[in-house]
């Protein structure tokens, strides 16, 4: 059970509302770690709005994003973010077992995204102190300069909601994994 309050969805007013209602619109709900961070910080969920809009046009593709998000939630110990980035990762055209595999940072078939997953456990794993040779496998496997930068931008924007969920405890609203 989630141990930070959160508003009615249907009842917030100013600013949460005006996040919440275009949440709605995008998504069809507010899931509950973004009624959460509403709740308390307009601004905080803005902020993580405007992160996931710069993903959007950034230079990896949506399943790249979404491995990265997979990835650092699971080293993170995040049932919520792993379970949300699970589902978002199917829409994106992450196969069932992909994602099981990518949560596991086991290999997928997929030469340059297991790359990049690898890539990202490293820095993950390491704080981001990583040795020169790191850096270099995930160039080598066709990733430039600037998807390094988005892969980076990635990892940061999802340790938002990491750590608010596993503070808060989040409730689960999307399937639980298997």
């Amino acid at each position: 059970m989630s141990r930070l309050s959160q508003v009615n969805v249907n009842e917030a007013t100013g600013k949460t509302a005006e996040l919440f209602t275009a949440i709605k619109k995008a998504a069809g709900r507010v899931p509950n770690a973004y009624a959460t961070i509403g709740t308390h910080s307009p601004a905080a969920l803005g902020a993580a709005l405007s992160n996931d809009a710069v993903l959007a046009k950034s230079s990896l593709d949506k399943a790249d994003v979404e491995a990265i998000k997979l990835a650092v939630s699971e080293l993170a110990g995040c049932d919520y973010c792993a379970a949300a980035h699970t589902v978002v990762g199917k829409m994106v055209g992450l196969t069932q077992d992909e994602t099981q595999q990518i949560r596991a940072g086991d290999a997928t078939g997929n030469a340059k995204r297991d790359a990049l997953v690898r890539f990202v456990r490293q820095v993950a794993d390491s704080r981001g102190t990583v040795d020169a040779r790191v850096l270099a496998d995930v160039r080598e496997a066709g990733y430039s300069e600037a998807q390094v930068i988005d892969a980076l931008f990635a990892m940061s924007a999802i340790n938002f909601t990491n750590l608010v969920n596993r503070v808060n405890d989040t409730t689960l609203d999307f399937p639980a994994l298997v």
